[in-house]
């Protein structure tokens, strides 16, 4: 491996405070220098603080006036030790955070002891924020210079009015590119990742320029790899990418790389393919600029034997030799790599360079697929999940950004169901809608036929490129199966289509298998129950969107129905009521949804919870509850409610204890229900739950995990919603809509559901999520909660002719009175824990395990 160190001092960075000194003695200079305000124009904040560190003999002081600053920037970077330093110490990231009092920004080192207020999104861009005390961070190696550090906050609302024209005092801060304040980094890390390229060190302006190749010699693939550990000098090479990863980072606090980086491209000539590893500060120079299917003349490069552990992607033509036996190592030193595009113009068919392949598959053919299976899609955004993190490793400070996307292809009523990784393509991730053409590539197959409902989806992989503006002129245009998708596109109403698309909330895939133990053997965890009084720790331990499955024991002692808040029935989408979700316990959500009228829009249509698609379909009463497992699902042999909770010998279309209690009604259709309850609890809950030693509530459920339906015109703001909080205000275009001025893409409310911990001393209250989706006749009937939880129960909500099926609340009353038969049943309960950052947490019940199927 080869890297750069030096060039930044550690320490505060040059672009910190300038004391006054007799040369410059004025406010806004270069360096910022000081000096004391006259009684001309506004006074700053910002500067009387920094008089007032002048004039106190400690570093640290309070400010004589706490008044309201507003944060336009919070940005990350890596903190390298500092040489007294002989262990490493964590926390690894620091944060800079640029402020505005109105009159001057100022960028201001925050203290690590406050970090917690970002991991949390607590501290973020566009809130105001009082600083209750300040200290100076000298930079001994420099005269004069130091930086401001937040060492005591209070954070407030977002503010309504933020300008961005006020000036840096310090005019060393807004210099490009931007360095941090501290340390010798050169470079500012996407917020929430690793993989991100970010600021204004990621250039995008290399463009391909014609060669004169009469002087060049080039060697081919195969003959440098038969010669090159006889060689000390290697020719040219000239080469097509036919893959390139997403970005790899590998600073550590003791490494003193300026720009540890690292990218993978698969390159091809007539001969063969071979890894080329582009090194350090190659990357933010050439990163961006290097696409999948330009053509590269390779020269000053060096060459190595290749990492045995590192796995290459297969070559789409099988006839194409794959060398594994080395790497062509990039560089900016050592030696200085230089990298010429050549123009597609001026390849000649005598280079027989190969053709940019791909391995298009349809979502029909998908079932067919095996396991890690390798392919490439091309469909239409359907469904666009908000952004997510999860931790890399335990008890680190990196995390994986993904979101969960549905594509259809018009070649099969379902779609593809994507996990989507970030690829270090920002501006795409972070720009995906519904109603977009997706091209995503180098997806892995992800499958399990074993399990109830089985499991097929894809997932990216380090190879994988997505594109969704500008596909034209791209190679795989030319594709028979992109030219069928564009043909079915062409056959689509906008407007018909618009009604379908959901953005957004808490989607709670992958489900977990049918039995506890398939589960157990499913997954990878150093514990695999966690203790109900581990709960709360493990809530806390959680940051901004991350997002945690565990499996707890307990008991189901309560449970009842909130209806989703709406307005009347005649309210139009940008009418509706803003859902106020503001209270942060369930008591008190629960005592304002009550005062609500449960009433719910009459064009609030059904959604598919696997694939979010409205359709119209007439069922028939017997048909009015379902599980959706797909049309080659068998029935799952899960308890029913009863004191026995005996449940094997379940067969296809024998009727549950529910619809047998159901049978006793005479028929539902054209008659008026009985009176629904809303709510249950349990003499066991009656006893114990004033002498409980903890009780959490965590069932809440805020807007932004409730699906929205998509309206193209609210695109930006629909998109910023369910993307994570950017680094850098931007300032919202016109008078930005409310969250819950756009319908729910879910028509039933929520229950809230009470566990009680085996032990009887801790509870907790948690949401169960249950969706509308369009019936399918083919799918098998399993009408119990315990099913509900894997599946998502599937109500129609209206028919057409004379089978009118029970509306929400007649639903939350039958899925309650089938929870009232599992009391004092020993459960487990598989949780999903949620981080909305802003101190909002929520926690969904997923699934149920009962004693008969936790062996």
């Amino acid at each position: 491996m080869s890297g750069e160190s030096g060039q930044p001092e550690a320490g505060p960075s040059h672009a910190g405070l300038d004391w006054p000194n007799p040369e410059r003695n004025r406010a806004g200079v270069p360096g910022g220098v000081i000096r004391r305000a006259g009684a001309q124009g506004p006074r700053s904040w910002i500067q009387k603080v920094l008089e007032q560190i002048m004039d106190s003999p400690r570093q640290c002081v309070t400010p004589s006036e706490v008044v309201p600053v507003t944060v336009l920037a919070v940005q990350r970077y890596l903190l390298e030790d500092e040489p007294r330093d002989t262990v490493p110490k964590p926390p690894l990231y620091c944060y800079d955070v640029t402020i505005s009092d109105g009159v001057y920004q100022e960028k201001c080192y925050l203290d690590p002891s406050l970090n917690s207020l970002v991991y949390q999104n607590i501290l973020k861009v566009g809130i105001q924020m009082r600083i209750s005390r300040v200290s100076c961070l000298y930079n001994e190696k420099r005269i004069g210079q130091g930086i401001l550090c937040i060492d005591n906050v209070h954070c407030g609302e977002t503010s309504d009015s933020i300008s961005l024209e006020t000036p840096f005092r310090n005019r060393a801060h807004q210099e490009k590119p931007e360095r941090p304040l501290r340390g010798g980094k050169s470079h500012y890390l996407a917020l929430w990742n690793n993989e991100d390229p970010y600021g204004d060190i990621w250039l995008t302006d290399k463009q391909p320029e014609e060669h004169n190749f009469s002087d060049t010699k080039i060697i081919s693939l195969s003959h440098l790899e038969m010669t090159w550990t006889n060689r000390r000098n290697f020719p040219a090479l000239l080469v097509r990418i036919l893959h390139k990863s997403k970005l790899r980072y590998y600073g550590k606090p003791d490494k003193k790389m300026i720009e540890p980086y690292q990218t993978f491209l698969e390159v091809a000539d007539s001969s063969g393919t071979v890894s080329v590893i582009m090194w350090n500060a190659l990357c933010p120079e050439w990163y961006k600029s290097l696409r999948v299917g330009l053509v590269l003349l390779l020269q000053d490069y060096s060459v190595k034997k290749s990492y045995p552990s590192r796995i290459q992607p297969v070559p789409v033509d099988p006839q194409i030799k794959l060398i594994s036996t080395m790497e062509i190592c990039l560089n900016l030193r050592d030696p200085p790599t230089n990298i010429i595009i050549i123009p597609e113009k001026q390849v000649k068919p005598e280079w027989r360079l190969p053709k940019l392949n791909h391995r298009f598959t349809t979502r029909s053919e998908l079932d067919d697929m095996p396991e890690n299976c390798i392919c490439d899609v091309i469909g239409l955004l359907v469904f666009v999940g908000r952004v997510q993190r999860s931790k890399k490793k335990e008890n680190r400070e990196d995390f994986w950004s993904y979101r969960w996307i549905h594509i259809a292809d018009g070649t099969s009523e379902q779609p593809f169901i994507v996990e989507l990784f970030s690829t270090s393509q920002p501006e795409i991730f972070e720009n995906i809608y519904p109603m977009a053409y997706f091209v995503c590539t180098q997806l892995k197959v992800v499958r399990n036929d074993n399990q109830v409902p089985k499991l097929l989806y894809l997932t990216t992989t380090n190879e994988s490129g997505v594109f969704i503006t500008g596909h034209r002129g791209q190679p795989y245009t030319y594709d028979a199966k992109v030219k069928n998708f564009i043909q079915w596109i062409r056959t689509k109403s906008d407007s018909g289509e618009q009604k379908n698309m959901v953005i957004g909330g808490y989607y709670p895939y992958p489900p977990v298998p049918e039995t506890f133990s398939k589960y157990s053997s499913s997954i990878k965890v150093e514990s695999l129950l966690t203790a109900i009084s581990e709960v709360r720790k493990e809530i806390e331990d959680l940051q901004y969107r991350e997002q945690k499955r565990i499996a707890i024991q307990g008991i189901i002692t309560a449970i009842k129905y909130i209806p989703h808040s709406s307005a009347t029935e005649s309210a139009s989408a940008s009418e509706t009521l803003r859902n106020a979700n503001r209270p942060s316990t369930s008591q008190a959500a629960r005592v304002e949804i009550q005062e609500r009228n449960g009433k719910r829009h009459q064009d609030d249509e059904p959604v598919n919870s696997q694939y979010f698609q409205t359709t119209s379909t007439n069922l028939s009463l017997s048909n009015k509850i379902r599980i959706l497992q797909g049309p080659h699902a068998n029935p799952v042999a899960v308890p029913q409610p009863g004191a026995s909770v005996q449940t094997k010998g379940i067969k296809p279309g024998m009727p549950s204890i529910f619809n047998r209690r159901a049978n006793t009604n005479a028929s539902l259709q054209g008659k008026a229900r009985k009176t629904i309850s809303d709510r249950w609890e349990s003499q066991l809950w009656r006893e114990k739950k004033f002498g409980l030693i903890d009780h959490l509530h965590y069932s809440h459920v805020y807007p932004e995990s409730i699906p929205r339906k998509f309206m193209f015109e609210h695109r930006k703001f629909l998109s910023e919603q369910y993307n994570s909080q950017p680094a850098k205000y931007v300032p919202p275009e016109g008078r930005p809509p409310k969250l819950d001025d756009f319908k729910s893409a879910r028509s039933l409310g929520h229950f809230e559901v009470t566990i009680l911990g085996l032990n009887h001393e801790i509870a907790i209250d948690v949401a169960f999520l249950p969706m509308y989706c369009p019936e399918d006749i083919r799918t098998s009937q399993i009408d119990t909660l315990l099913t509900s939880m894997n599946y998502s129960c599937a109500y129609p909500q209206d028919t057409t002719g004379n089978d009118r099926l029970p509306g929400p609340r007649a639903v939350a009353g039958d899925i309650i009175k089938a929870a009232t038969e599992l009391d004092r049943v020993h459960i487990v309960g598989i949780l999903d824990i949620c981080n909305l950052g802003n101190n909002k947490v929520e926690v969904y019940l997923h699934k149920i395990y009962s004693p008969e199927n936790t062996s």
